[in-house]
């Protein structure tokens, strides 16, 4: 992978834990994602794929290391930082008492979406997530769908450099799933980054460049997918990975914990 590219973002020597006793819930992670990139963050339930992105996002503090986005440091310049990305979270999270049509617009003025330019960027995301006439509804009466899809609307209405997606697909009918996809990869073509976390490792293949595999709170590897399958036609993405998810996580059992910087 090339780093002459444009460096959307930098993660460096991540640590964060939720309370002052407890484990580590991810140690010294590091990577980086550039733009142009479909990048994949993958492992087991409590791996810390999902405290990775919230961190990344700002929406949760962290211990030890450094997060820039497009440049901005995430926890010394957090406007500019977010002003460049759009998060997706796995549980939804929305104004329910607004219609669709109002959240759109709620989140369009957050982020300075010029006004001449609104409805033009919401037909182009209409034409993806499909949600028709029931954007005037308030999002209360929506299914556990349909809230994915306003969710993803809202976060790309400014077209951020940096699209965080945590578990994009779940929930959502397979025509959005397919059409969500294709827009995945248009939009990566337009020199945007993209970084999600998913299980569904078929998907991941189709999909990523480059892939993070985290296993209790660690780094266990960093895999260029698309590079892989390319010299490799045999190769089964998802048995390497449980194979090596598991492998890796032994090794790191049997070498004992990490060391952790103090404080």
């Amino acid at each position: 992978m090339s780093d002459d590219r444009q460096q959307v973002l930098k993660v460096e020597g991540l640590y964060k834990k939720y309370s002052k006793r407890a484990d580590y819930a991810i140690k010294d992670v590091s990577f980086s994602c550039y733009a142009g990139e479909i990048f994949g963050l993958l492992g087991h339930n409590g791996a810390g794929k999902s405290t990775t992105l919230k961190c990344i996002e700002g929406m949760l503090p962290f211990d030890k290391g450094t997060i820039t986005i497009n440049g901005h440091d995430v926890q010394k310049e957090p406007l500019a930082a977010k002003a460049d990305m759009g998060f997706v979270t796995d549980n939804h999270a929305v104004f329910v008492k607004m219609t669709g049509m109002e959240y759109i617009g709620f989140l369009a003025t957050v982020y300075k979406v010029p006004v001449e330019e609104r409805a033009a960027r919401l037909k182009e995301l209409e034409e993806v997530f499909c949600l028709g006439d029931a954007i005037n509804n308030l999002i209360s009466s929506y299914s556990h769908g349909m809230r994915q899809k306003i969710c993803m609307m809202g976060s790309l209405i400014h077209r951020p450099k940096l699209w965080i997606l945590d578990e994009p697909l779940t929930g959502l009918d397979p025509r959005t799933m397919e059409a969500v996809r294709e827009f995945m990869i248009k939009y990566a073509q337009q020199g945007n980054c993209i970084i999600f976390s998913s299980h569904a490792l078929n998907r991941v293949a189709q999909l990523c460049d480059r892939v993070v595999i985290m296993g209790l709170g660690q780094q266990l590897e960093t895999l260029n997918v698309k590079e892989k399958m390319l010299t490799d036609p045999t190769f089964n993405f998802e048995e390497y990975f449980i194979r090596h998810e598991r492998t890796a996580a032994e090794q790191r059992a049997d070498n004992g914990a990490k060391d952790v910087p103090n404080g």
